[in-house]
């Protein structure tokens, strides 16, 4: 690499740096060299560098003023500032600037090629350290995921997995590997699904010693504790996983500090009606049934209308009498009126929103070719979610939440996860519609293939019907039937779907966030 690196040196004083050349010479860089700005703007006229090395004090031009005119001419070529000068208010102009590195002479040879190495060998040599390190442990997550055995275990797994999927994402590394991590996070999500088969059941007996917090419990063990001690905000983005939630998590710590970063296990199914209305009423999808059963409709658009009366349900349960500001952003007209006034937000010491736009996306990656290209893979829509909410409405809300000292918890209902295999089931017109799980009678499939759920009240589900019983699919399969199967494979395959069981739906971030100072 070093033998196609032009290094042009600007420095009056260049003749007493000459040991410095020759070194960097010596390690294959070509430089030249030049004692004058004026004098480098006629040369980059006519001849272009890879890097450029400038001196501050210099008579005619000072390094900060041709700055200002290598911004015009040449936007992304690196420069490095090499000058006598620690003046504080300098070394922020110059870094202001956009310079890539600041050195003070006298400088150490080795000083300049570090500091040439951080340009150009960076990307190659994080992502050869990332790669080892990735091949290193890779034996030590496989035995990690063959080892879980309480539900605890399975949040490291999964935030390894996660943490090895963006440190391999933000690299030049091998295709391969990330093939290597695709299959280990296909086996763990194997292996999960064998975890869930044995023991979710257990978690809603009353002799379970190791339940974790589910959909119901998870805002009062999060949130309450802080209900009526300073003004709280929860915010639940729909369909958020924890990768996504990662993607976002730079731009949010901007105006706000993470206190508490935790995960907690969404019901089955993961899917909106059944995983949000239980977290926000604090009751299983059969208690909300039986105690609301007005806030409980067999079709699916309706199903969650009445989220604000079981939010305020599951307060009073729980002796909290503060009132609340309950809003919903679901398009672009509900988006505008929130953010018109958000001061609503602030005259509440309780407020939620809810904030549909992730939902949206997954199923409009379904739905438009144009979408499915944006998102064709895991790292194009964890990176489409970061430049939504980088450009999005909620980014300003999220300032001037933080600006008016407002505590924020961020959550979800459910995650979602790419399919691709499907499973064939046979069912009648009233079994339900989603891809991921299935209600009705006389349901015919593979049972080795799927988590089936023969008494749903063991798991705290509504049965519609004397024989009725669930089935989920596992890892990314998902349900197709027989008539049209070719048709409805291939228009699904590939999509991001929820409903199942897996790591990506099922555990989901609970951030804790106090406002930066």
């Amino acid at each position: 690499m070093p033998n196609s690196i032009k290094i042009l040196w600007i420095d009056d004083e260049i003749e007493f740096l000459k040991s410095h050349v020759i070194f960097l010479e010596t390690k294959g860089y070509s430089i030249t060299t030049i004692n004058s700005a004026i004098d480098a703007l006629e040369l980059l006229k006519n001849e272009s560098f890879d890097i450029i090395f400038l001196d501050e004090n210099m008579p005619g031009m000072s390094g900060l003023e041709m700055l200002d005119q290598l911004r015009i001419i040449l936007n992304e070529t690196p420069v490095i500032m090499i000058t006598k000068s620690e003046e504080e208010r300098l070394m922020e102009n110059a870094l202001g600037s956009n310079i890539k590195d600041y050195l003070i002479k006298p400088v150490n040879p080795n000083q300049i090629l570090m500091a040439i190495k951080k340009i150009v060998e960076h990307k190659k040599l994080v992502s050869e350290k990332t790669t080892t390190d990735y091949q290193t442990v890779f034996r030590e997550l496989g035995t990690m995921i063959y080892e879980c055995k309480k539900h605890s275990d399975w949040f490291e797994v999964y935030k390894k997995i996660v943490w090895w999927e963006l440190a391999l994402q933000k690299t030049d590394s091998p295709v391969d590997m990330q093939e290597v991590l695709q299959m280990q996070k296909e086996s763990a999500n194997t292996e999960f699904a064998k975890y869930i088969k044995k023991n979710y059941e257990k978690w809603f007996s009353s002799d379970s010693d190791d339940r974790p917090i589910l959909s119901p419990n998870v805002l009062k063990h999060y949130v309450f504790p802080h209900i009526g001690k300073e003004k709280v905000m929860i915010l639940l983005i729909d369909n958020l996983r924890f990768d996504q939630w990662l993607a976002i998590k730079p731009l949010i710590t901007r105006y706000y500090k993470v206190e508490n970063e935790a995960m907690y296990y969404s019901i089955l199914p993961t899917a909106t009606q059944y995983a949000r209305n239980s977290l926000f009423s604090g009751l299983m999808p059969d208690g909300i049934k039986r105690i609301m059963p007005d806030a409980w409709r067999e079709e699916d658009d309706l199903k969650n209308d009445h989220e604000s009366d079981l939010f305020k349900s599951h307060l009073s349960r729980n002796g909290i009498t503060e009132p609340f500001y309950f809003e919903k952003a679901s398009n672009i007209r509900s988006v505008r009126k929130i953010i018109e006034n958000p001061g609503r937000f602030v005259e509440n010491q309780l407020s939620v929103l809810v904030y549909n736009f992730i939902d949206m996306l997954s199923h409009a990656r379904t739905d438009s070719e144009f979408v499915k290209e944006l998102a064709s893979t895991e790292p194009a829509y964890r990176n489409l979610t970061h430049s939504w909410y980088e450009h999005s409405q909620l980014n300003k809300l999220i300032e001037f939440l933080s600006e008016n000292s407002i505590r924020l918890f961020i959550t979800t209902d459910h995650g979602s996860i790419k399919i691709n295999r499907p499973v064939k089931v046979i069912g009648d017109r009233d079994t339900t519609t989603n891809l991921r799980y299935k209600y009705g009678r006389n349901l015919n499939y593979p049972k080795n293939d799927v988590f089936e759920i023969n008494k749903p009240e063991a798991v705290g589900l509504p049965r519609f019907s004397l024989s009725g019983n669930y089935i989920f699919s596992c890892g990314n399969d998902f349900f197709a039937y027989p008539n049209n199967y070719n048709y409805y494979v291939n228009y699904f395959k590939d999509t991001f779907q929820h409903g199942g069981v897996s790591l990506e739906e099922m555990l989901i971030p609970i951030v804790s966030l106090v406002p930066t100072k």
